[in-house]
């Protein structure tokens, strides 16, 4: 059953029936409840594409993504799925698109080439160019993580300072004396990537505060890069008792390394940050950390967006994310505390 034959059945025009289902311009009540009633007596359900080409939309999100280069965390992987599950629930497909290095043209092409109703933007800067040129054109998006002006844009984001704080405060109250923050990359953390200036920020805020030796460095985002950072650690600062972490991808690595060194966690060294709950699960023992709440963030994504397409400008909307700290096992009292 298609629309032309609704539009027979009914006494109508086929572009006034689909006018009636899209609300893209007006039809007299009577008339809808015409095309109602043929609909429901005939059992038709328009189908996606339909739909789209009904209202003008192509029922299609752009997801942008880091570069193939920059291997994606558990968490950008959760979130990733999510969002195509999300946007499934509302009928909508969704478009990967890598962006930075080689990839700009492709960041380009989504923007401008009317692919796609709007655009969900993860791994944000504090200074994003790509903000601006979405800005720019008009196309509705939505930010994970924000720019330093976070009035700006739509944006869903976890509140990494509150959480990396909290940390803090819960290693202080065991005992520990001195910690580390094991960080994301030198590199991101020197092009403003929010969440690492955030939990840098926070963390020598919050260990001042608690009369706290504090110590960050930096870590790739790497299994490798996590063992030789935590050996480094022990070399720099062997009084060093307790570690907070936002960079999930070394988290095994680091795992070695306190095997390595015969460490046992939590008797003889402290863990935990913001993590994966999947990758807190799996770490030995399991990780007392802020569980990132990705399928969450992902819906909400999918939701502000929606909102903007359909209501068009308006004032513009925040979700701002701290999840509990899960106790799990890698805490404890320092010895001699």
């Amino acid at each position: 059953m298609n629309i032309g034959e609704i539009a027979k059945r009914a006494g109508v025009s086929r572009s006034t029936v689909s006018y009636a289902l899209s609300g893209k311009r007006p039809v007299s009540a009577a008339t809808v409840r015409r095309i109602n009633d043929v609909i429901a007596e005939l059992g038709y359900r328009p189908n996606a594409s339909a739909r789209a080409l009904a209202e003008g939309r192509t029922r299609t999100f752009g997801l942008v993504i880091p570069p193939a280069s920059s291997r994606l965390t558990d968490v950008q992987l959760s979130f990733v799925a999510s969002v195509v599950e999300s946007a499934a629930v509302h009928d909508h497909d969704v478009l990967l698109s890598p962006s930075g290095g080689d990839h700009d043209r492709s960041f380009d092409r989504v923007v401008t080439g009317r692919r796609v109703d709007g655009v969900i933007l993860m791994e944000i800067l504090l200074h994003d160019p790509r903000v601006d040129r979405l800005t720019s054109t008009g196309l509705p998006f939505v930010t994970i993580g924000h720019v330093e002006d976070p009035a700006a844009s739509w944006w869903v984001d976890v509140d990494y300072g509150s959480l990396i704080g909290r940390c803090v405060r819960h290693l202080a109250d065991l005992g520990h004396r001195d910690i580390v923050l094991i960080n994301r990359s030198a590199e991101l953390v020197a092009s403003g990537y929010g969440p690492a200036v955030r939990a840098t920020e926070a963390f020598l805020e919050a260990a001042a505060a608690r009369g706290v030796a504090a110590h960050d460095v930096c870590c790739a985002d790497d299994p490798a890069a996590g063992l030789a950072c935590f050996e480094q650690i022990r070399s720099r600062w062997p009084e060093v008792t307790a570690a907070v972490t936002i960079n999930e991808a070394a988290l095994p690595g680091v795992q070695r390394a306190l095997h390595r060194a015969g460490l046992d966690v939590p008797r003889d060294f402290s863990l935990t940050g913001v993590i994966a709950d999947r990758l807190a699960e799996d770490f030995h023992p399991p990780l007392t950390a802020a569980d990132v709440p990705a399928g969450e963030m992902a819906r909400l994504a999918v939701e502000l967006l929606l909102e903007q397409i359909a209501d068009g400008p308006a004032l513009a909307r925040h979700a701002l994310l701290a999840p509990p700290i899960t106790l799990r096992s890698s805490t404890g009292a320092r010895l001699g505390g």
